[in-house]
């Protein structure tokens, strides 16, 4: 890990401004926010810890603990909402065996719910690893996961 954050702290210079957007970096270079990683880019933009720990908890962007390999995110959007998502969501929870924000123990699926995917036309969709899979019903959903789960 040394290494790589050495990396993506070295093409910054250390400022209180550029916090964000190194926690941006480190997250999308490791997956999450890890402990020492914070207190590393607390040392290196010399502000407390509990300072860079409020700005990662404040935004929603940030996580704390790794995603599974399959990353599933569930619209709920008003159109997706209206067009059967909590039924969706059910179904995927029930599939996986967790709730909505966490990781199956072995790292293989993550869940959660965002507000919109953007894809309105096409609803109730999810999206798993950036590809969207839309016009979903429950059994479409279960098929769907049963699929991916034995990549």
């Amino acid at each position: 890990m040394t290494e790589r954050l050495q990396a993506i702290l070295s093409s910054h210079e250390g400022q209180q401004h550029e916090l964000i957007p190194i926690l941006q970096e480190v997250q999308r270079e490791f997956g999450y926010l890890q402990t020492e990683a914070m207190r590393e880019v607390a040392r290196f933009v010399r502000v407390p810890e509990s300072q860079v720990y409020a700005v990662a908890t404040f935004y929603a962007q940030f996580r704390f603990t790794p995603i599974g390999k399959n990353h599933v995110m569930v619209c709920r959007g008003t159109a997706c909402h209206v067009r059967g998502a909590p039924r969706i969501l059910q179904e995927i929870e029930k599939q996986l065996g967790i709730k909505e924000g966490q990781t199956t123990p072995d790292l293989s699926h993550s869940l959660e719910t965002v507000a919109c995917i953007g894809a309105c036309g096409l609803s109730p969709c999810v999206m798993i690893n950036n590809k969207v899979e839309a016009n979903l019903t429950p059994k479409k959903a279960a098929a769907l996961l049963g699929k991916d789960s034995r990549q």
